[in-house]
This record gives C-alpha cells, structure tokens and sequence, in this order.
C-alpha cells in the first residue's frame, strides 16, 4: 500500500547537504516517522534540507509529522517493519519519489514493554522480539541495496538505547532487543565496509516520547513515566536525540551515546563494572 506525496520522480532533490565532500544527498528514509524520535529527526533532517522518506504502521502519525515539515519534503510510505516485503517496496517507492538514490536509512522503528520478565505474556516477547530486531534486520536487509547503488558515503543508522549498553531490570526483553541490534550495528560495520556502507547507532537514555505513555504491560497498572521518574531517571528532550542521529551521520563514530548519565554508565560499565552490577540492582530496587 503506496501513500506518497513528493516531487515527480526522477526530479531528484537540490542543494542538499553532502556527506561526502563534493556529493550530494538524495534522501534518508525514517521508519517510525509517525512520532517521538522519528519525528524529530524527519523535523531536523527536513529543515537542512533533506528530502525525508516517511515510513509508519500509523497513517495518521505520518501525516501530522508530514504537516510539520516544509511543502514538498517529503514522502509517506506504510511500513510495517516486520513485513520484509512492505519495506522493499516502502523503499522502492521512496527511491522513485527521490529521484533514485537513498543515501540514509535511519532503522528507527520500535516499542517498548517493561516490567519483570516473568509478567510479560508470550504475545509481548514476541512482539518486541520481531519490531525491535527482527524489523531492524528486515530494514538491513532492505537498505543494502539502495545503499550500496548510492555509494561510498552512504550509511545506515540504527536506533539502539542506553539499554544495549548494561543488561537492565525491568526491561530484560528490550534491553536484549537493543543489544542484539547494537551487535547487528558492529557486525554490518564490518560486512559492508567494502561497498562503502557506513553504519553506526544512537545510544539515547529514556526520551520524552509517545512510547512512554501507558502501562508497562498488559498485566500491570503501573505507568512506564512513574516507573521511570521513581527510578530517579530524568528523561531526554527528543530534540536532543535528533541532533545525535545527525552528528551519527555526519561523524565517524560506530555508537553515538546520548545524554550525560547514559555516558557515565558506558564508562562505568567498561572500567567499573562491579560498581555498575550494584548500581543496576539498585535502580531496580528503587522502581518497586
């Protein structure tokens, strides 16, 4: 199912920005463009002027992200990431309204369930199992080839999480997701250097987006934003998170840690790590 709105193909987007000395940029593609991260980095990357592939379960989420950027900007594409044939043609159809070349594709996609692994149904494992990775591999596998056609230059970005750097409690699941997709960052880094593929990942900490309204899960009452604030957790401005993917994309770096603490807890976790053991059981014991 096709719902773009963009520039008549094979117009190709002017005066963007290169990465790459001397080159120009056709587009980067956003999955989950309809809101939180996905949205701010479609908001940043269209305002230095991007052309920004929208993709999205949600119809309605693409078109107020849509609305808030500049006339023209853009495309929107119904991706859901666990379907390997939706995102082949979410970005063929991308690449057609871009004038052929995808130089970006930022595997953003993702939902969050928490509470102990043991109160998590068979239904909400799978689920975050198949968007978080899976999806993630799915838009992998279906970037590579826009990707190797557009070049050297041309990257891959991956959303992993301040979870992919500790194993953390009350969100085992996840946090095993994100892992896994931070492994899949470094192994692809190696595999696709030869045709010139860069691929990198954003490590932000809890972000002040959509994702966080609601219980943790289906058999708890408790909301994630009170589990979070009575860890003591201060959550991060999305704004913030969008200008990291930019500097991921624009810099040389494989992980891009976002936020203070989420940095103190990498170094912690690499020099310190019975102080990080301790320090876990005690954000765990703290949430109740």
């Amino acid at each position: 199912m096709n719902m773009y709105t963009a520039m008549e193909p094979g117009s190709g987007w002017p005066g963007l920005t290169s990465l790459d000395s001397g080159r120009s940029v056709d587009a980067v593609f956003i999955s989950g463009g309809g809101s939180g991260i996905g949205r701010a980095v479609a908001r940043l990357f269209a305002q230095r002027g991007w052309f920004v592939g929208l993709g999205d379960i949600c119809p309605a989420g693409m078109a107020e992200t849509r609305d808030l950027l500049p006339a023209g900007s853009c495309s929107v594409h119904i991706l859901d990431v666990r379907d390997p044939a939706q995102w082949a043609q979410a970005l063929a159809e991308f690449s057609l309204a871009a004038g052929g070349r995808i130089a970006l594709v930022f595997n953003n996609a993702g939902i969050a369930f928490g509470g102990p692994l043991m109160e998590l149904s068979e239904a909400e494992i799978d689920m975050l199992i198949a968007v978080n990775f899976r999806g993630a591999v799915n838009g992998a596998r279906a970037a590579y080839p826009h990707l190797r056609a557009a070049g050297p230059g041309s990257c891959l970005l991956n959303s992993a999480s301040a979870a992919s750097i500790y194993g953390a409690g009350g969100i085992s699941i996840y946090s095993a997701t994100k892992f896994a997709v931070r492994a899949l960052t470094e192994a692809l880094d190696a595999e696709w250097l030869a045709d010139g593929i860069r691929v990198c990942s954003i490590m932000p900490g809890f972000t002040d987006t959509p994702m966080l309204d609601g219980p943790a899960n289906a058999a708890s009452t408790r909301q994630k934003r009170d589990a979070i604030a009575g860890s003591g957790r201060v959550l991060l401005p999305v704004e913030d998170v969008a200008q990291a993917a930019w500097d991921a994309v624009h810099g040389t770096r494989m992980h891009t840690i976002v936020g203070k603490a989420v940095k103190k807890m990498d170094l912690a976790a690499r020099f310190a790590p019975g102080y990080m053991r301790k320090k876990a059981r005690g954000l765990l014991a703290a949430r109740g």
